[in-house]
C-alpha cells in the first residue's frame, strides 16, 4: 500500500521524502506479521477511515509548543504506559483525564504559566521491548509489544502477532477521542469542578488535602473575579481545555496509512504529535525517514547514549527548517546521572541556534526490579531526576520546557514511596501496568507540587 504524493512538505526540499520513502531502510522494533497479504489488507483500509486528529489541531499544537520552547508555557505529557484496549470505556477515559487535568491546574496554580497538555492517550497501544521473545514456563513466546500487536496472554496464539488488531486500534482510539472531546468541551474541565476531580480516596491522602487547599485558593481567585466584574461564567477558557494526543509511532505502516496531505505539507493524523523512542531513533532507519517529511511537532526520547553529534545530525534530519517548538526533546538520563550527561546536549543544541522544546522523562531511567521481583520506580528517584533536568538548565541559561510522566489516575501500588508510602512489599496489591509501573494519583499530585515549586523558582531568577 502506498500513498501518491502530491506536493513536498515544509521540511523536506521538492522530492526529497514522500510517505513510503521509509520502507527499505533498516526497521527496529518490529513484529513477525504472519500473514502479509492480511496486513496489506488492513493498511489498505485504514487508509479509507477518516484521520483521527485534524491537521489544524496539529498546527495549534505547535504554535503552542513554540511558547513551551520560548519560556512563556510549559508542556505536561502524561498518560498511560501502554493503552489497554478494554480501557478504552467512558470511565477509563475520564480517570486518566482527571489527574492530567489535576497536575495541569496545580502546575499553572504553582507557576503561573499556562500548561500545554498533550496526553499519552489515543493512540499508545504499541510498546518497544528490550528484546523480542521471552520465556514463560519454559516456553519461548514472542514478547508482548502493545494491544496494537498482540495480546498478553502467555500462548503462542496470543502472542502471534495480529493484523487485524490495527484496525481495532484505530476504531479504539477514535472512540477515545469522541470522550475526550466530550468531556473537554462539556463541562467535565470547567475550573468550578476543580473540587470535584479529587476522587475519595486521593483526598484522603496527604497529597489531596494539600490539592484541596489550592481548589478552595482557586475557587476563591474565581469569585473574586466574579464580584470585580469578570465574566466568569462566559469565559470558555475556563469552562473547556484542549488535551491533544500523542504515542510513539513504532509502526510505520500504521502511521502512514493514516498521514493525510494539505496544501502546507503531509500531517500524521493518527495523533497530534509522534514521538521517535531511545531504540529507534537510529540516523539512518525507517522510523527518523518517516516522520522527518510530517509537519506534527515530533518528539525524541534521548537516553543515556545519546552523543551530542548525534543528536545535531538529528535535528537536522527532523528540523532543518529551525521552527520553533517543532522538536521535544526528552531526555530520560536517569536519576544519578542526568547532571552529567544533559549539559553536552544541551550546549550542542544551542549552538544550532534551534528553539527546542525541552522535557524531562524521570520515569524509563529509574526502573529497576525490586526485591519481591516486580519491576518498580521510586518517587525519589523521579523526583530527583527532574530537579536535576531543572539545574541543568538553570545552569545553562536555557528552558526547561516539560515532563513526561506514565501515571494513571487509579489507586495502583506500581511505583515505591510516596506520602502514603508504597513499600516493595505493597506492590502485589494492585499491581496492574499492562507493561511498565506507573506513578497512581496521589503520587502524581505530590510530584505536581513539587514541579510548580521548581518552576516558580526557576522564573523567580
Amino acid at each position: 500500500m502506498r500513498l501518491k504524493e502530491t506536493g513536498p512538505t515544509p521540511h523536506h526540499a521538492p522530492g526529497d521524502w514522500s510517505p513510503d520513502s521509509w520502507r527499505g531502510l533498516p526497521i527496529a522494533q518490529q513484529p513477525t506479521w504472519p500473514d502479509p497479504a492480511r496486513l496489506d489488507e488492513v493498511l489498505d483500509e485504514l487508509a479509507l477511515l477518516p484521520p483521527l486528529v485534524l491537521p489544524g489541531e496539529v498546527d495549534e499544537l505547535g504554535a503552542s509548543l513554540a511558547e513551551v520552547a520560548a519560556g512563556r508555557a510549559f508542556l505536561l505529557q502524561a498518560g498511560d504506559c501502554a493503552e489497554r484496549f478494554s480501557s478504552c470505556t467512558e470511565d477509563g477515559v475520564r480517570s486518566k483525564l482527571r489527574v492530567i487535568l489535576q497536575l495541569a491546574i496545580l502546575l499553572t496554580y504553582g507557576s503561573g504559566l499556562p500548561v500545554v497538555k498533550v496526553g499519552r492517550i489515543a493512540g499508545q497501544f504499541g510498546k518497544p521491548r528490550s528484546s523480542p521473545v521471552e520465556v514463560v514456563d519454559g516456553v519461548e513466546l514472542p514478547v508482548f509489544r502493545g494491544d496494537i500487536v498482540n495480546d498478553p496472554e502467555p500462548t503462542p496464539q496470543a502472542r502471534t502477532a495480529d493484523a487485524s488488531r490495527l484496525l481495532s486500534a484505530y476504531h479504539h482510539a477514535s472512540a477515545t477521542l469522541n470522550v475526550l472531546r466530550a468531556l473537554t468541551k462539556e463541562g467535565f474541565a470547567d475550573l468550578g469542578q476543580v473540587h470535584a476531580w479529587n476522587q475519595e480516596f486521593v483526598r484522603r491522602s496527604p497529597a489531596g488535602q494539600h490539592y484541596e487547599t489550592a481548589a478552595r485558593d482557586i475557587t476563591w481567585a474565581l469569585r473574586f473575579m466574579s464580584a470585580c466584574g469578570a465574566d466568569v461564567e462566559g469565559l470558555s477558557t475556563l469552562r473547556q481545555t484542549q488535551l491533544y494526543t500523542s504515542h510513539e509511532a513504532l509502526l510505520p505502516g500504521f502511521e502512514q496509512a493514516l498521514t493525510r496531505h494539505r496544501p502546507n505539507g503531509w500531517y500524521g493524523t493518527s495523533a497530534h504529535m509522534l514521538w521517535i523512542g531511545d531504540r529507534t531513533r537510529s540516523l539512518d532507519g525507517a522510523h527518523v525517514e518517516f516522520l522527518s517529511g510530517l509537519s506534527n511537532p515530533l518528539g525524541v526520547k534521548l537516553g543515556p547514549t545519546t552523543t551530542p553529534g548525534e543528536l545535531v545530525d538529528l535535528c537536522e534530519r527532523l528540523d532543518p527548517g529551525h521552527v520553533p517548538g517543532r522538536l521535544v526533546l526528552i531526555s530520560r538520563m536517569g536519576a544519578d546521572r542526568v547532571t552529567e550527561l544533559l549539559p553536552p546536549l544541551v550546549r550542542a543544541v544551542e549552538f544550532t541556534g534551534r528553539r527546542v522544546v525541552w522535557a524531562c522523562d524521570p520515569m524509563h531511567g529509574n526502573t529497576f526490579k525490586s526485591a519481591s521481583g516486580y519491576k518498580t520506580r521510586s518517587l525519589v528517584d523521579i523526583t530527583r531526576e527532574i530537579s536535576g533536568f531543572f539545574a541543568v538548565h538553570r545552569a545553562e541559561g536555557t528552558v526547561p520546557g516539560g515532563v513526561h510522566l506514565e501515571l494513571t489516575g487509579d489507586d495502583v501500588t506500581e511505583c515505591l514511596g510516596g506520602a502514603d508510602e508504597v513499600l516493595d512489599g505493597h506492590l502485589c496489591r494492585r499491581y496492574e501496568t499492562a507493561c511498565d509501573p506507573r506513578l497512581n494519583a496521589t503520587q502524581s499530585i505530590e510530584l505536581a507540587f513539587r514541579v510548580a515549586e521548581l518552576l516558580r523558582e526557576h522564573h523567580s531568577r
